[in-house]
């Protein structure tokens, strides 16, 4: 099992996350950006990380995975002190490849996730959803948009809203299931002439979000399951997660 940690960016993780903005993003933001976003009071920034057991590291290059151990029960909402000896870490990559560990004796810990919110007036304009290009088509995206979603209904928020490019159907194809539409176009938004579709997302103080809070849940647990992942949460997280769910 690979054992994952959604959590708010920190100081301290500075460094690893321009690291990942370079890798998925080309460099969108620097490392004062991302200090600004830290101490916004209306920004929320999440990372996920994942956690290696200690004398084990990730080959990104190998083509096997250990074999799936059995699921815990719980998901997403569900905030548990994970066991390092219980898990098994594989990564995967864009073709659903996995590799195996191999020994570091060392402990490790890697970004491969994050998303951003800005909440202004009413609305969560969700500013960044990136995932390492070595851990997509995983599960991880849908369920760090579930949390930010969860984290605007927290915030009183009353819809969601996000550009995404014209082309990329996969995105797209993610954030319609979590209930965006298109509403509009922005011509030649991307610095390399692409389109940006405007995207929204209504109904999060609606007494429907909390049900849809819960199946998400089950859905997201549901798709990691899949790709052999169980998400922890820090505790200021989980308790609004708890709250509304």
């Amino acid at each position: 099992m690979n054992f994952l940690k959604l959590e708010l960016l920190t100081e301290d993780l500075l460094p690893d996350v321009v690291e990942l903005d370079r890798r998925c993003l080309g460099g969108l933001w620097s490392i004062e950006g991302y200090r600004r976003e830290i101490e916004s009071p209306n920004s929320d920034l999440l990372v996920l990380k994942q956690e290696a057991i200690e004398g084990e590291s990730f080959d990104a290059e190998s083509e096997h995975c250990p074999a799936p151990q059995p699921f815990p029960s719980g998901g997403l909402l569900s905030h548990q002190n994970l066991s390092p000896s219980q898990s098994s870490p594989c990564m995967g990559n864009l073709g659903g490849d996995a590799g195996l560990p191999t020994s570091t004796q060392q402990s490790s810990t890697s970004l491969i996730g994050l998303g951003c919110l800005w909440a202004i007036a009413e609305e969560a304009h969700i500013t960044v959803l990136a995932i390492d290009p070595a851990y997509r088509q995983l599960g991880l995206g849908q369920a760090i948009l579930y949390a930010l979603l969860v984290s605007a209904n927290k915030r009183g928020l009353e819809w969601a809203t996000l550009e995404v490019r014209a082309g990329n159907a996969a995105a797209i194809r993610l954030y319609e299931k979590f209930g965006f539409r298109e509403v509009g176009r922005r011509k030649r938004y991307y610095s390399d002439g692409e389109d940006a579709l405007i995207l929204w997302r209504s109904g999060l103080q609606k007494p429907e979000f909390r049900l849809w809070v819960q199946e998400g849940d089950r859905e997201v647990r549901d798709r990691l399951r899949e790709s052999n992942y169980e998400i922890s949460l820090e505790p200021a997280l989980q308790t609004a997660f708890t709250e509304i769910s």
